[in-house]
């Protein structure tokens, strides 16, 4: 994964010199990119549930000032809060399994090693927050909307985002704890059958767009659905090799969306009609990217998918097959998306550029990594890769496998080519609906967004109407008590310590008379007090 990482890196970020512009903030964007590209490098190379929530946080805010790269455009700002909150909001689940490996005491440790010796309900717990950070992070099911919305970004970051960085974390992090789900008993079907749903649906999804940006996002939330599969499915080699295969076929096919966006001003599929011809570079390499997405053989694509779905027939038929129709369903978007890039033009524009040479660069290598690295997946490569991933022996596909999907493969892919998208003319409500990728967004906006929306206006509304008028209403009784007080009991108590005070000064005056400083008459005085007390004394007695 650093290897990969790293490569796919460089490759974007060379041809990132070439489509972002001198007039555009360049400090920024390149920081972010290698930002970014280091939380993944982190969260790949992560031990331990903190470092790899602290890359993941991190991954994840670099995410959107990226998408939002271009912020004074309200759409794009609002596509990036758009794809922050989603995938923020199930990022809550990694700390609902930090939380819980912390508080179970079981598992002696943070470490992603120790996940696996919790028992009963905290295992559980656990199983559930990794599994739903993971599904909100690679967009499966039913977190995918925020992925179309990520497109309002540059190509560069969209090559870079979708193949082998955030898009693809989650289906990694499955990949890694693929124990921690078998051991769940649950977790493993769960995961894998979410998996072979988001390759199929999320690939009608892909069918349905007409515009080449989101006919790509779609592809990468099915082609991802596949390492999801995997995962659960235990093929966890298989899910290794389609995750590196796929993210030098994605960013490839990214990257050529992005010079034609440059180039043509469009990345609707009528409009890039003749694409491929006008600039061949683009167009060939574009080419072996879609063919590869298609998994026509002899491309990496193809073999690696048959190396995941060799564990999922192993696990369950019914899974193979779907996955399987996931696979003929690629076929389908891949083929329409070269259709349309090679159909000849009446009229060329005079005015395009040609592609520079510093882009063409990146775009020839990772055609050629398209092609190299289906050897990882055959013997002796793929049996390298399993003793460095570790685990249980995982089945071999067998040559049939190979056979089969390479001729449907190649079958489907002839047939759009020939008949062209007419053929793939649905009734307009199904289209409809997949075009807007079935309105995922619209669902989570009514479902969750505005019950959240109407439930604060409301304590604000209580706020406003009910506390603040309590908390005034106290403020002024309190007010008045002590007018009132000032007025009644202050005159009371004014005139009480007035007349204590006045008795005082009264007392005084009379007990100073007698004070003559005369001698004799104290001795009257004296003589007349015993007197009065000796009247008493007899008297009592």
């Amino acid at each position: 994964m650093v290897v990969t990482v790293t490569a796919v890196t460089a490759a974007v970020l060379l041809f990132s010199v070439v489509d972002i512009g001198p007039g555009e903030a360049r400090a920024r964007f390149f920081g972010l990119m290698l930002l970014f590209s280091g939380a993944m490098l982190t969260t790949v190379t992560a031990a331990t549930l903190p470092v790899l929530l602290m890359a993941w946080e991190v991954m994840g805010a670099t995410s959107w000032a990226l998408i939002g790269y271009w912020w004074r455009d309200p759409e794009r700002g609002d596509a990036a809060n758009a794809a922050f909150l989603t995938t923020r909001a199930a990022d809550l689940g990694l700390y609902l399994a930090a939380g819980a490996a912390l508080a179970s005491g079981q598992a002696g440790s943070l470490a992603l090693a120790d996940l696996t010796a919790t028992t009963g309900a905290w295992s559980d717990t656990i199983t559930v927050g990794v599994i739903a950070a993971a599904f909100g992070k690679s967009a499966q099911l039913p977190f995918s909307f925020w992925l179309s919305r990520a497109m309002q970004g540059p190509s560069p970051v969209s090559a870079l985002l979708h193949s082998a960085t955030m898009v693809v974390a989650g289906a990694y992090l499955l990949l890694r704890l693929e124990p921690l789900l078998a051991q769940s008993g649950w977790g493993g079907q769960v995961v894998a059958w979410t998996g072979a749903v988001t390759a199929v649906v999320l690939g009608l999804v892909a069918v349905a767009q007409t515009d080449l940006k989101q006919l790509l996002a779609a592809s990468t939330c099915a082609q991802i659905g596949f390492m999801v599969l995997a995962a659960g499915a235990g093929a966890v080699t298989g899910g290794t090799l389609q995750l590196i295969a796929h993210a030098a076929a994605k960013s490839l096919a990214f990257l050529v969306a992005g010079a034609w966006l440059t180039s043509l001003g469009t990345k609707a599929l009528p409009a890039l009609r003749g694409a491929a011809r006008r600039h061949r570079t683009a167009g060939i390499t574009f080419t072996v990217a879609a063919l590869a997405l298609a998994g026509v053989p002899p491309l990496a694509l193809w073999a690696a998918k048959d190396v995941l779905l060799a564990g999922a027939l192993e696990d369950n038929a019914a899974l193979y097959i779907v996955g399987l129709a996931g696979a003929v369903i690629s076929a389908v978007y891949s083929a329409k998306a070269l259709w349309f890039v090679w159909q000849p033009v009446a009229v060329p524009d005079e005015r395009e550029q040609p592609l520079p040479y510093a882009a063409r660069l990146p775009l020839a290598t990772l055609a050629a990594a398209c092609a190299a690295l289906t050897a990882t997946s055959f013997p002796p490569v793929r049996d390298a890769v399993g003793r460095v991933l570790g685990g249980e022996a995982q089945p071999s596909p067998y040559v049939w496998e190979f056979a089969l999907s390479g001729a449907l493969a190649v079958a489907v892919s002839a047939v759009v080519w020939i008949r062209g998208p007419q053929l793939l003319a649905l009734p307009s409500p199904i289209t409809s609906v997949t075009s807007e990728w079935l309105r995922l967004e619209t669902a989570a906006r009514t479902l969750l967004v505005t019950p959240v929306l109407r439930l604060a206006d409301a304590l604000a509304a209580f706020d406003d109407r009910v506390l603040d008028r309590a908390v005034e209403g106290t403020a002024r009784s309190s007010v008045r008590l002590a007018q009132w007080t000032n007025a009644q009991a202050e005159r009371l108590v004014d005139g009480t310590v007035e007349g204590v005070a006045g008795g005082a000064r009264a007392l005084g005056r009379w007990a100073r008379r007698p004070q003559t400083g005369q001698l004799h008459q104290y001795l009257a005085q004296a003589v007349a007090a015993f007197t009065v007390l000796a009247v008493v004394l007899v008297l009592v007695r």
